[in-house]
This record gives structure tokens, C-alpha cells and sequence, in this order.
């Protein structure tokens, strides 16, 4: 099953959980044990899995890339968002989550975070779930 969603962000950078968004699809599929694998087709937006619990870590994450890759700087693109692009890419454009009983199986604290570094924009991200019903 494959399942496309919109996410809408409403800064130039920003972390916004999907986790109940997968949570939903993966439920929709009927997938009682298999993978699921996030996607997301931009080259200045991402996806990862990290802390959901404490709004600081989202805070710390996008201020320390900030830091290490301001948004000014002598880049050689012309469109000026050579910083979105170098985030992307060390964030990465997809994760993979573990199905079971149903469950993306997340450690405690975890969640999952599509990842705005060019917004604020409308975006698209693929769910797919494989696995046993």
C-alpha cells in the first residue's frame, strides 16, 4: 500500500511530527508485521526520527544546523536556498520503521519529523507499507 499525504509547514525551517499521520496509514493498510517506509520527494525537505516528548530537541536540532549552515553564505546557487539543500541531504530523504502488531514499533521518547528547510510551504510525503495482514 502505497499512501500520499500533504504536509503544510508555516516557517522557513521547522520540524512537524507525522508520527500519528504514519500511525493512521499503517492502520488503514491492515499490516500486522512488515516495514513501513517514509519518503519524502523534495531536495530541501526531509524526514527523521528523533525526540517527541521535548520541544527543545526540535529547537536545538534546527538552531545548531542553522549555525553549521546558515542561510547566507557564499554559496554558489542561484536561488538562494543552497542552505535547505545541504540540510536535506544531511537529514536524509526517507526512514524506515519496523511494523508490529499492527504499531510502528518507536523507542519511548521517538516520533517521526518531516522536515521543512525552504518553507513555508505545501509538501508531499509517501507512506508505504509492506508486510503480512
Amino acid at each position: 500500500m502505497l499512501e500520499r499525504i500533504s504536509i503544510s509547514s508555516s516557517r522557513r525551517n521547522e520540524m512537524v511530527s507525522i508520527t500519528s499521520k504514519v500511525a493512521q496509514v499503517i492502520k488503514k493498510s491492515g499490516v500486522k508485521e512488515g516495514l513501513c517506509i517514509v519518503y519524502v520527494p523534495h531536495t530541501t525537505a526531509g524526514v527523521t526520527i528523533n525526540e517527541d516528548a521535548d520541544p527543545s530537541v526540535k529547537t536545538d536540532i534546527l538552531n545548531k544546523l542553522s549555525d553549521v549552515i546558515p542561510h547566507s553564505w557564499r554559496y554558489q546557487h542561484m536561488e538562494g536556498n543552497s542552505d535547505a539543500h545541504i540540510k536535506a541531504s544531511i537529514i536524509g530523504s526517507s526512514v524506515t520503521i519496523i511494523i508490529e502488531n499492527g504499531k510502528p514499533v518507536l523507542g519511548t521518547w521517538q516520533g517521526i519529523f518531516f522536515c521543512e528547510f525552504d518553507g513555508p510551504r505545501t509538501r508531499t510525503v509517501y507512506i508505504k507499507v509492506i508486510g503480512n495482514k
